[in-house]
């Protein structure tokens, strides 16, 4: 055991926790994406044992706005991760990290002043990065497709995706998407990349549960959580608070859907579709929800689930074992 603290306010918190070290199962790749050349980061952990997952198509994570794979679907909470859960249950499971994050190559713009570049990784480029991770896993393990879980702003990409290679899409799982609304057009103009400190992760986090209700995500878990995520960039320690260059392409998404550019046509997508969400997620509220599933119109079949006390995270908070229950039960369902 180590004591890990990280300043937050002012204050140590202090979490006693094991080393999170990768699994000796977990393999990683790093692929050239074309014509950056520019490396992307694959992290692979392959079944532990024969289950419901077996005989389907390989399992691609996709990463949201700040956090890459190794802070989201491979962080652990009481030791297990949901790539943990999933390889559990018989599937082969992958995450990507997209250019600018976790174990990919950094743009070069992100060395520059940020306000002298556009927002980087915007979702035509990053459905390319999805693509060439697809191609990658395919190939590797001899598959025809992939079913796709995607978190958040990962989700326009993760959509655009669906529907510029439909065959390369078994099965859908859209977990917080972000959906079209009606509002007036963002006219703040956003730079290449933002940074982003761990406290600046712990007080968003912790701002979704309605005041008087009990929190749900431990606060050990939390503060864990953003001391890895500083972690995530090799350069946070050069900065003072320390802190993660994370790229603006996702917001910027976010920004366009939410003036009413979606990014892609959700009744162009064919694969069945999983939205998923927590009671507490601002980011896909129930309206965001109904228009999603109206608008997936060619989807065989479309499941709308919301999860009780859970945010935007729910994959480190209490309901995250419903939340893993119900996207394995949809990923491993005869069609």
């Amino acid at each position: 055991m180590r004591k890990m603290a990280l300043l937050v306010t002012g204050l140590a918190i202090a979490a006693e926790t094991t080393p999170q070290p990768f699994p000796s199962r977990e393999e990683h790749f790093r692929i050239v994406f074309e014509p950056l050349h520019l490396k992307l980061f694959l992290r692979h952990l392959p079944r532990s044992t024969w289950g419901p997952g077996t005989h389907k198509p390989p399992v691609l994570f996709i990463h949201g706005s700040t956090l890459p794979s190794g802070a989201s679907a491979a962080f652990r909470v009481n030791g297990i991760s949901w790539m943990d859960d999933l390889a559990a249950r018989g599937f082969d499971v992958w995450a990507l990290d997209f250019l600018g994050y976790g174990g990919a190559d950094r743009y070069p713009e992100m060395s520059e002043d940020p306000g002298k570049h556009p927002p980087l990784g915007r979702a035509p480029e990053a459905a390319r990065q999805i693509a060439a991770a697809v191609d990658f896993i395919t190939a590797t393990r001899k598959a025809k497709s992939v079913q796709i879980v995607a978190h958040s702003g990962g989700s326009i990409p993760a959509g655009l995706y669906a529907t510029m290679f439909p065959e390369r899409v078994d099965r859908l799982v859209l977990f917080g998407p972000v959906v079209a609304r009606s509002g007036e057009r963002d006219t703040a103009r956003l730079g290449a990349y933002a940074l982003v400190t761990g406290e600046d992760q712990i007080t968003r986090f912790s701002g979704w549960v309605p005041n008087g209700e009990t929190p749900v995500f431990d606060k050990k878990d939390l503060a864990t959580l953003a001391l890895m995520y500083v972690e995530s960039d090799p350069t946070s320690r050069s900065r003072s608070p320390a802190s993660v260059r994370a790229p603006l392409g996702r917001d910027a998404d976010a920004a366009a859907a939410w003036s009413g550019n979606q990014g892609y046509d959700p009744s162009r997508i064919v694969a069945p579709v999983l939205i998923i969400r927590g009671e507490w997620d601002p980011i896909t509220t129930d309206a965001d929800a109904r228009r999603l599933f109206d608008a997936l119109r060619a989807a065989p079949y479309r499941l709308d689930i919301k999860i009780s006390r859970a945010t935007h995270v729910m994959q480190f908070e209490a309901a995250r074992g419903r939340l893993y229950t119900e996207v394995a039960n949809f990923l491993a369902a005869q069609p």
